[in-house]
């Protein structure tokens, strides 16, 4: 195609094809949101043909500019451009918008349609994402980056809303990008004073742009429908490199329609085919609905033909680097496929009965640091809690906006910006990040959780404190439900270890899953180490029979998780002397333990043993499933109280005798 400049008509006729191809398809969906598309048009164009650095026919090339619609609710716009760009996104999925089994989800989702950076469905998550993308390819390119080479060398992009900016999670997230100046972050925010309700002042009425001068972001006002001052704008974001940058663009919601532009109407409900009519007519639009104009499809190549001679260049420029320095070459390989070395299992600690009792947060700090030089990707940090969630790299220092080769993540009291952030540095790939906090506020990043788990990226959380026998802090600090809404979520691993062995064996486990996240709930309280639990021991199976009994068939199954496996045995040993023959289970993950064969599972909960009892310090929502209809829980139904340890386990009934007073009524009752 020519390189010559497109005239001033081709270019309106393109940014039209964008305004009327979102606008049809919600149309021929009857559902979605029209109006952003249409008055992000001239934005997204310009940003698609003079900056964004893409290349069609490798989507997930490493060194692209990501972008990150966290205004999801605008995800026709994405869908379009995609389409037009030359993305594996043909005309017909386009026709196909919030249909079953289509790449055109209502809300973007990860992993479905080529080109998507995120799942970003509820606001302000995109955003958090965006700011993790931007520092992990901060972190990466100290980590890999020569004078001569720069083989980390991207910018990540966000379109943001009203309703974006209005959510928490922003503040958090622009908060902390900030603080660690991450220059290649720029975030266009879609001004247009309108959200779903009605206007944004009856409830926004707050000053954006000094806000985030406040945070320390550099920061610019153009008119979103200019499509020379969104250029010279987004080319001074990027020569920016010592700040975020955000663009406030004043745009019209629903440009183009007559009657319903800049109004409510047009935020989340199609048009409706008269009003589309009259857009069509006003815009002078008269190609067949749901369609292309050829005269277009060029101008849109020609940004896709940019980015792959910058793809060719860069690959010149990565086989030069690759031949200087074979070993870290390695290393970006292995880690760009979430592969592990070789031995680095041997690294992991091991533990005797031997050793004095150790809470199983301690461990999983040892755990860290044994691996923190054989794993170099593995990198995170705490919400203003590792001293307590025993997160952080010993040695090693924090990441900063001076020092970008850190290893330990200062999140601040940010739980749900930690929990986004953690999402888009595991998105961007290279990375194998963790973040810590104490379980009861798992609550407070739940929806990232979620995101992750939909996602299927492999983050890690470092939950502490997980269960009311944190003692004096009391009940606000003391978790109840926690577990079981954590066990709730779909694809995400819990996993409550028992002693300093299981803990060891169930970072195992989260290093080595690739395809959803992992939850660790560790215990403040010292906690004895059992031989049995030896790594293969059947802790990474999730289940595994700890003590058998003796003497004839079991009269009766304990089964518990975390600080209770250790009292389950203790009131074991007080049953076996009152005559009744005890097995005692170890069940740190349920999915994992259902995710073995049928046969194991009845080798260690049979069903010969119809006396169950489940002891775990927490909601006993679920366990029904292990212990059945005639089963025990031995759980908390309540919420707890300040008091020191001891106390709270007498007036809870987790000590022995009171377990053992419990199972005995049970069985012999």
């Amino acid at each position: 195609m020519s390189s010559a400049t497109p005239t001033a008509r081709l270019e309106d006729l393109a940014v039209n094809t964008i305004r009327v191809l979102s606008m049809e398809a919600v149309q021929k969906a009857n559902s979605g949101h029209p109006g952003l598309p249409m008055g992000c048009a001239e934005i997204s164009y310009v940003l698609f043909t003079r900056h964004l650095k893409f290349d069609p026919k490798d989507p997930s090339r490493p060194d692209r500019d990501r972008l990150d619609l966290t205004a999801v609710h605008g995800s026709m716009l994405l869908y379009s451009l995609l389409h037009l760009t030359g993305y594996d996104l043909p005309l017909s999925e386009i026709q196909r918008f919030r249909q079953l089994g289509s790449h055109t989800p209502g809300h973007p989702e990860y992993g479905d349609t080529a080109g998507v950076e995120t799942t970003t469905g509820p606001l302000g998550q995109g955003f958090a994402n965006a700011v993790g993308m931007a520092l992990a390819e901060a972190l990466l390119a100290a980590r890999f980056n020569t004078p001569e080479h720069k083989v980390v060398d991207h910018h990540t992009y966000v379109l943001a809303s009203d309703g974006d900016l209005m959510e928490g999670i922003s503040h958090e997230a622009a908060s902390l990008a900030g603080h660690l100046r991450l220059g290649k972050l720029i975030c266009v925010y879609d001004d247009n004073l309108i959200s779903l309700d009605g206007p944004t002042k009856m409830a926004f009425s707050e000053d954006v742009e000094r806000r985030f001068q406040a945070y320390g972001w550099h920061t610019q006002r153009v008119d979103g429908h200019d499509r020379a001052a969104v250029d010279r704008a987004l080319e001074a974001a990027r020569a920016e490199t010592g700040r975020p940058s955000i663009v406030l663009a004043r745009t019209v919601l629903g440009k183009g329609s007559p009657n319903k532009s800049n109004t409510h109407e047009a935020h989340g409900s199609p048009l409706g085919p008269e009003e589309v009519e009259l857009t069509r007519k006003g815009l002078g639009w008269t190609h067949p609905p749901l369609t292309v104009p050829e005269e277009v499809r060029p101008i849109f190549a020609a940004g896709a033909e940019r980015g792959a001679r910058l793809h060719a260049e860069w690959r010149q420029v990565l086989a030069a680097w690759e031949s200087r320095d074979p070993e870290k070459a390695a290393l970006r390989r292995r880690t760009l496929k979430r592969e592990l070395p070789a031995g680095w299992r041997e690294k992991l600690p091991r533990f005797s009965a031997a050793d004095k009792p150790i809470a199983t947060r301690a461990a999983s700090g040892k755990v860290i640091n044994a691996l923190a030089d054989v794993l170099p990707e593995l990198i995170g940090g705490s919400a203003d809690l590792a001293s307590s969630n025993v997160t952080a790299v010993a040695g090693k220092p924090a990441v900063s906006a001076e020092d970008r080769s850190g290893r330990n993540l200062w999140f601040g009291v940010r739980e749900h910006a930690m929990g986004a952030v953690l999402n888009g540095l595991c998105l961007h790939g290279g990375l194998r990040p963790y973040g810590g906090t104490f379980l009861v506020f798992s609550d407070y990043l739940r929806p990232a959780i979620r995101l992750a788990a939909l996602m299927r990226q492999p983050v890690i959380y470092v939950f502490t404190h997980d269960s009311v026998f944190l003692g004096e802090d009391g009940p606000t600090h003391q978790p109840v439900e926690h577990i079981a809404a954590l066990r709730a979520i779909p694809n995400l691993r819990v996993i409550r270890p028992a002693d300093a062995n299981e803990t060891a064996a169930a970072w195992a486990q989260a290093l080595e899953r690739t395809d959803g996240p992992t939850a660790l709930v560790l215990s403040r309280q010292n906690l004895p180490v059992c031989d049995e639990t030896a790594l293969g021991k059947g802790a990474e199976r999730g289940g595994y029979v700890l003590e058998k009994e003796e003497g004839g068939p079991a009269d009766v199954a304990l089964i518990a998780t975390g600080s209770e496996v250790s009292l389950a045995r203790d009131a074991a040993r007080l049953l076996r002397g009152k005559g009744l023959r005890v097995r005692v289970v170890s069940l740190p993950s349920w999915d994992l333990f259902d995710a073995q064969p049928e046969a194991y599972r009845a080798s260690v909960l049979p069903r010969e043993i119809r006396r169950r009892v489940a002891i775990e310090a927490a909601s006993p929502f679920g366990w029904e499933r292990y212990t059945g209809e005639g089963g025990l829980i031995q759980g908390i139904r309540r919420f707890g109280a300040s008091a020191p340890l001891k106390d709270l386990q007498r007036h809870f009934g987790f000590t022995p005798e009171a377990v053992a007073e419990a199972v005995e009524r049970h069985v012999r009752g």
